[in-house]
């Protein structure tokens, strides 16, 4: 659950380090992230627990002299923002879990934060003005108690708890206020967890506990058995069974609010054939595949064999469907090839996006409209700006708090081709 992103590079000849340094920073605008920028004699840094506006007292973690940004963390409010408030995590402080990135700011400007990054991604990348209001997902409870399924790292004493920020250190935890009620009480917090790396705790609609699956070096490969879960479209519901540790949305009302979306905005009807490209273990495929009938077809398209294997059985009443197990941009290229061509699309890859070749492909297959369900608002405008290449323009983009207290927001964007 701490930050990925790549480690700034030092410049060449070991430039002093300044690690430890202390600067007044002016924060100014919210970065993709997690953090704001700020400058100090003209290096730009990158600086967490802030706002937008505030006078800090900030401390570099991360940086030589000489390069290109520097990360710190504010650890002093000189001046606050009317938009901060009392952290309820005691956790979500410099030097402790990175989990989260918004602990120290009031919900609804959360979500206007994620929207102004939205807007700077589209408008950077994509070269596009945007106009988004970032929604909550229905059954949000002040931005807490919403993550289903949560990797919990193991210290060497065996204690469980998460990361530091950008970090391998472990801080050991007694609550976690993001992870639902269910996923602390299944005691992974007071239990001996020495010998194991991690433990995932999922917190599925089925089974009525928890799930606790240890990952060691010896269980690698272990998924922790099946889980069932369900989404709604209208008065239609879906049940699906998938692997513990496969992938499902971690916010409990974010797969019904997807598959509403989705489905709303691709506009299927009977007799469409339908591209269902990173599809995990259905949450899309079983609805679409109801959707079109016996006289249309759907094709689901998922890397991963065992989600493949999981999402055949979640449909196997649907004649219309059909699954591929192979890497997408594999699949779509050798079905370009041959030709083939779809009505419509739905695309929901991870974090990275589908990237040129695989909107390359797509638009091969000439779909009346696309629909793109992405993690990731930068990777979103990528592909935007690569669809617009071929003719394709977004002719609607939402967005949903399905992260609260983190800088992550997902994005659904509607792409049809330009009418001559």
């Amino acid at each position: 659950m701490s930050g990925g992103s790549r480690r700034p590079r030092p410049r060449e000849g070991n430039a002093p380090s300044l690690v430890g340094s202390e600067w007044e920073l002016e924060v100014g605008p919210i970065a993709h992230g997690g953090h704001c920028v700020a400058r100090h004699e003209g290096q730009v840094v990158f600086v967490r627990h802030t706002l937008p506006g505030e006078r800090v007292r900030a401390r570099v973690t991360e940086g030589r002299v000489g390069d290109r940004f520097v990360r710190a963390d504010a650890v002093e409010v000189l001046d606050a923002s009317p938009h901060r408030v009392a952290r309820p995590c005691p956790y979500a402080v410099p030097g402790q879990c990175g989990g989260c990135d918004f602990q120290h700011v009031a919900v609804p400007h959360q979500r206007e934060l994620k929207a102004a990054v939205v807007r700077e991604q589209f408008a950077r990348i994509a070269h596009l003005d945007v106009d988004v209001e970032v929604r909550p997902v229905p059954g949000d409870q002040d931005g807490l108690r919403w993550r289903t399924r949560v990797e919990f790292a193991v210290d060497e004493a065996g204690r469980a708890g998460l990361r530091e920020y950008r970090s391998r250190r472990v801080v050991p935890i007694e609550d976690c206020l993001i992870a639902t009620e269910g996923v602390i009480a299944s005691g992974v917090l007071d239990t001996d967890w020495t010998g194991v790396e991690a433990i995932d705790v999922v917190d599925a609609a089925h089974p009525d506990e928890p799930v606790l699956v240890p990952v060691g070096a010896g269980d690698a490969g272990a998924d922790g058995g099946l889980v069932g879960e369900l989404a709604r479209d209208g008065d239609w519901t879906g049940e699906y069974v998938l692997s513990a540790r496969g992938f499902w949305q971690v916010h409990p009302g974010a797969a019904t609010t997807f598959l509403t979306s989705v489905v709303d905005h691709l506009g299927v009807g009977p007799g469409d054939h339908v591209l269902d490209l990173y599809a995990g273990s259905g949450l899309f495929t079983m609805r679409l595949g109801e959707l079109v009938g016996d006289s249309g077809a759907v094709l689901a398209v998922e890397g991963d064999a065992r989600a493949v294997e999981h999402g055949i059985e979640n449909c196997a009443d649907l004649a219309s469907v059909e699954w591929r197990a192979n890497r997408v941009d594999r699949e779509l290229a050798s079905l370009a090839r041959q030709g083939i061509t779809a009505d419509l699309a739905v695309l929901d890859p991870p974090r990275t996006g589908a990237g040129t070749q695989v909107v390359a492909s797509v638009v091969a297959m000439a779909p009346r409209r696309v629909v793109y369900v992405a993690c990731d608002p930068a990777a979103l405008a990528r592909d935007v700006k690569a669809f617009g290449s071929h003719g394709y323009r977004m002719t609607h983009l939402e967005a949903w708090d399905a992260f609260p207290m983190t800088h992550h927001v997902e994005c659904i964007a509607v792409l049809e081709p330009v009418s001559e």
